[in-house]
C-alpha cells in the first residue's frame, strides 16, 4: 500500500481559522438532480463503497458521492450490500459481491492520531478477487475532505484508466438577491459545491472568474470606476492587482498554460480587440486589429493557439490564431451563433456555446471544426470550463423568471449531467487545476 503526506490547500488555512467542522458538507443534491444516461453502448461500472473503519467523519460518504457525480462510476446501494466489512486489510466475499452486481468492493479506514488524520483504503476486483489498487493518505484535521476526493481519484484513475479529478476547484459569480438587484461576488468551491470561499465583498459588480493554472490566482473582470477592468486576486493573501494599463474596458480573461500571460479583450466602444499581457513584464501585446468585436480567447494546452470569438464574419462565431496574433482561421460553421470557446486540457477538444432558434447549447468540437457534438441543449446554458481530465465540462443555465442561474456539470458524451449544489444562485464557472 502507497503512503502519502499531502499538504493542505493554500486556502484550507484560512478555512480552518474559521472554525469549520471538520469535514463541511456540500449542499445536498435533490432527487433527479443526478441524470445518468445508461444503456446502448454505456453502462457504468458498479463500485461499492463500504462504511470505512473509524470513519466518524464520513470520509466514506463523500467518496461514495464522488464517484455518483462521475457518471462512469456507480455506487451500488448500500441497502443491498451482502456483508460488513470491519478491516480494510480483510478480503471481501466476492461470491456474495457478485450477487448485487457489484464489479469492485471499496474499503477502508480513518484514524485520528495527534491532530492528524490517517487515511487508507483498498480497491478490491470481485471478478479476479485481487486487490488492484491501494494508498494511504495522512493530513492535519482540516483535510478530511480533501482526503476522501484523494480516495476517489485514486479509484476513478484505476477503473477508468484516466486522471481523476475530484481534488480541484472551481472559481465562479456566487450570487444572491432580487433579480434587478442581484450581487455578485467571486468566490471558490470545492468541485462538489463544498468549502465555499468568497474572494470580493459584492461592493462592485465582479464577473467571469478564471483560474490560473497553478490554482493561486482568479482573473476576473470588476466594475467601478472609469471603465471595467480585469483584475488578479491572490487566492491566499486577497492581494489584487488590475491587469494592463488601458485607458478603455478590460474584460474576458484566460491565462497561458504556463501562467506568464492573461490573453483579455479590450474595447474603445467601437470595436473590440485581444491583447496578451506578459503578468511579469507587464508588457501588452495586440493581438487583433480590426473593427469587429473580438472576445472570449482561450489558449491551447501547448500555447501555441488561441481560440476566440468574433462577428468579423457578420455574426459571432469561433476562430483560431497563432498565440502572437495574425491570421485567423473560423472553425465553427453550423447553423446559429458560437461564443465562449474553451480549449480542453487534453487539446482534443473546444467547448462552446451555441444560440439558435432561442435553445443554448453547450457542445465540444474539434480544433479544427470537425466533429462538432452538443452535450445539452435548452433555456440559457452558457459559459462552459472543463475538468483539469477534460473529461466534464461545468456550465451554468438560467431558468428565466426570477429565479437564477445555477452550475450543472456534464460528461463529454452527453451520458450524464446534475447540478453541482451551491447555497444561492452560482454562474460563471472555472474549473481550476488538481491541487498540488
Amino acid at each position: 500500500m502507497k503512503a502519502n503526506a499531502f499538504p493542505p490547500r493554500r486556502v484550507a488555512t484560512t478555512i480552518a481559522a474559521a472554525g469549520l467542522a471538520l469535514l463541511s458538507a456540500a449542499p445536498a443534491l435533490a432527487v433527479g438532480d443526478i441524470f445518468v444516461k445508461a444503456g446502448g453502448n454505456f453502462t457504468p461500472i458498479t463500485v461499492a463503497v463500504t462504511p470505512m473503519a473509524g470513519d466518524d467523519s464520513k470520509i466514506g460518504a463523500v467518496v461514495a458521492a464522488d464517484l455518483a457525480r462521475s457518471v462512469f462510476l456507480l455506487p451500488v446501494d448500500p441497502a443491498t450490500f451482502p456483508e460488513q466489512i470491519a478491516s480494510p486489510d480483510a478480503k471481501p466475499n466476492f461470491d456474495a459481491w457478485k450477487t448485487v452486481n457489484a464489479q469492485f468492493v471499496l474499503t477502508g479506514a480513518v484514524q485520528h492520531q495527534g491532530g492528524k488524520i490517517v487515511a487508507q483504503y483498498r480497491l478490491w476486483d470481485v471478478a479476479s478477487g485481487a486487490q488492484v489498487a491501494g494508498e494511504q493518505f495522512s493530513a492535519d484535521g482540516s483535510g478530511a475532505r480533501r482526503a476522501a476526493h484523494l480516495i476517489s481519484d485514486g479509484v476513478f484513475a484505476k477503473i477508468t484508466g484516466d486522471t481523476g479529478f475530484f481534488d480541484s476547484r472551481v472559481a465562479f459569480v456566487q450570487e444572491s438577491g432580487p433579480k434587478n438587484a442581484r450581487v455578485k461576488k467571486i468566490a471558490v468551491m470545492d468541485m462538489d459545491g463544498a468549502d465555499v470561499k468568497t474572494l470580493t465583498d459584492g461592493a462592485t459588480l465582479a464577473v467571469t472568474p478564471r483560474f490560473s493554472p497553478d490554482g493561486h490566482e482568479v482573473a476576473y473582470m470588476q466594475f467601478g470606476g472609469d471603465n471595467p477592468k480585469v483584475t488578479l486576486i491572490e487566492l491566499e493573501s486577497g492581494a489584487k492587482q488590475v491587469v494592463g494599463d488601458f485607458q478603455a474596458m478590460s474584460f474576458s480573461p484566460r491565462y497561458s498554460p504556463d501562467g506568464s500571460k492573461l490573453a483579455l479583450a479590450v474595447s474603445n466602444g467601437e470595436a473590440t480587440n485581444l491583447y496578451a499581457v506578459d503578468l511579469r513584464s507587464h508588457a501588452a501585446t495586440r493581438l487583433t486589429n480590426d473593427s469587429s468585436i473580438n472576445s472570449s480567447p482561450s489558449y491551447s494546452p501547448d500555447g501555441s493557439q488561441i481560440v476566440f470569438e468574433s462577428d468579423r464574419g457578420g455574426a459571432q462565431q469561433l476562430y483560431v490564431m497563432g498565440a502572437g496574433g495574425g491570421e485567423a482561421k473560423r472553425i465553427s460553421f453550423g447553423d446559429g451563433r458560437y461564443s465562449t470557446p474553451v480549449w480542453s486540457p487534453k487539446g482534443d477538444l473546444i467547448a462552446f456555446t451555441r444560440v439558435k432558434d432561442g435553445q443554448f447549447a453547450i457542445g465540444v468540437m474539434k480544433p479544427d471544426g470537425t466533429g462538432e457534438r452538443i452535450i445539452t441543449e435548452g433555456f440559457h446554458n452558457e459559459g462552459p470550463t472543463f475538468s483539469p481530465n477534460g473529461l466534464f465540462v461545468m456550465f451554468f443555465r438560467d431558468p428565466g423568471g426570477q429565479a437564477g442561474a445555477k452550475i450543472y456539470m456534464a460528461d463529454i458524451y452527453g451520458h450524464g449531467e446534475f447540478v453541482v449544489p451551491t447555497t444561492g444562485y452560482a454562474s460563471d464557472p472555472s474549473w481550476g487545476p488538481l491541487t498540488k
